[in-house]
């Protein structure tokens, strides 16, 4: 029996061609944003303490004005919603596992009216400032404190029956990685990749994706006759 494909794809800075949490902390936070950001890029901190902290610099009171801007500012990278049809055309599954948070990924990703899992965290709003929810922490195997953590979704699929393939951009893309079977990369994570010697091929638009995608699943059609 082959394998099925199954994806794991990020969204900050992977779907979105830039990082919706800096952008959004670049317009409205206090200068100290940028230290945070480099001590989760360093992990000096935990990616779930990292955010939370980010987001508690905001207060709860501009959520509109937060959200209209991000939304209006993301930019979708080229052939994403191509990529979308290829999986539903070839049965392949699909899964959106993002750092970002649910106020603003849903707005963003609406117009495509997709039919796929949409794992992110959750916002909380009814405090002075910006809580970030975790509906989707580390499960016992990890330790690393995600926030919403991809190896714990990963792992839910068996590699005995599953070819799993990371899509993605950065650090917090790095733990799923590690476990899956091949990653399309970009970015950080092309480093990191080549470093730890991990299979890998680089993308820069979701049409790349696509043409790496087709080469695996004819491959892997290849091994299982």
């Amino acid at each position: 029996m082959s394998k099925k494909l199954v994806l794991f794809c990020d969204f900050d800075g992977t779907i979105t061609e830039k990082d919706n949490i800096v952008a959004i902390m670049r317009q409205f936070a206090p200068p100290q944003w940028e230290a945070l950001t480099q001590q989760i890029l360093t992990q000096q901190i935990s990616i779930r303490e990292g955010v939370g902290k980010l987001f508690t610099l905001l207060p709860s009171s501009q959520r509109a004005e937060i959200t209209d801007f991000i939304v209006k500012e993301a930019t979708i990278r080229p052939g994403f919603a191509e990529f979308v049809r290829f999986c539903k055309e070839q049965d392949i599954e699909l899964l959106i596992t993002s750092g970002g948070i649910d106020f603003f990924v849903g707005p963003i990703l609406a117009p495509f009216k997709l039919d796929v899992p949409i794992y992110c965290n959750g916002s909380d709003f009814s405090g002075d400032h910006i809580a970030i929810t975790w509906p989707h922490s580390c499960d016992e195997h990890c330790t690393n404190d995600c926030g919403m953590c991809k190896t714990s979704i990963i792992r839910r699929y068996d590699p005995k029956k599953h070819f799993r393939v990371v899509i993605g951009d950065s650090i917090t893309d790095l733990a799923g990685a590690k476990i899956s079977d091949f990653v399309i990369s970009r970015s950080l994570l092309t480093q990191k990749c080549e470093e730890l010697n991990l299979p890998h091929r680089s993308f820069t638009t979701f049409y790349d994706v696509v043409e790496i995608l087709q080469t695996l699943h004819a491959e892997l059609e290849v091994e299982t006759v």
